[in-house]
């Protein structure tokens, strides 16, 4: 009998996708040229990571990547969260096994939610060398305006 109680009341608890799903997901960096510095901002405490590689994130962060690399322009990159197909599933089946309470854990958790996009694929592009002192032309030299026809003569 108390298995049956604690059965029943692991499934009101718990929400399907959170368990299904899981809370974390791990996203992969890449860019062109490898050997990037990724900085991942949104995590619980800022990371760094070389390029090609990946971390772990909670579900629910907001995140944002951005890739430098000495002579080379960094980008910032957002990530957003969108529910994919698993994840609608996942969140759906609250209604038969975890009612209000699982779709409340589930939205509490980001568990019905992937990161997009994943993996994070960045270009990254060469920085334009500052222009150096120009050298000035010397101005240049019109020719003199063809004499006028003195008036009178």
């Amino acid at each position: 009998m108390r298995v049956v109680a604690v059965a029943v009341l692991c499934a009101v608890v718990g929400g399907c996708a959170s368990v299904t799903r899981g809370t974390t997901e791990t996203i992969s960096v890449a860019s062109t040229p490898s050997g990037a510095e990724a900085t991942i901002a949104g995590l619980e405490a800022p990371m760094t990571c070389t390029t090609p590689c990946s971390f772990v994130a909670k579900r629910n962060a907001d995140i944002s990547v951005t890739v430098e690399k000495p002579g080379y322009e960094s980008q910032t990159i957002p990530l957003t969260k969108d529910i994919p197909a698993t994840g609608a599933a996942g969140f759906a089946g609250n209604i038969i096994a975890g009612g209000l309470i699982g779709m409340g854990v589930d939205a509490a958790t980001g568990a019905a939610t992937d990161h997009k996009p994943n993996p994070v694929i960045v270009t990254l592009q060469p920085r334009m060398a500052a222009p150096a002192g120009r050298a000035q032309r010397p101005p240049r030299r019109s020719a003199p305006p063809p004499a006028q026809p003195e008036a009178g003569t």
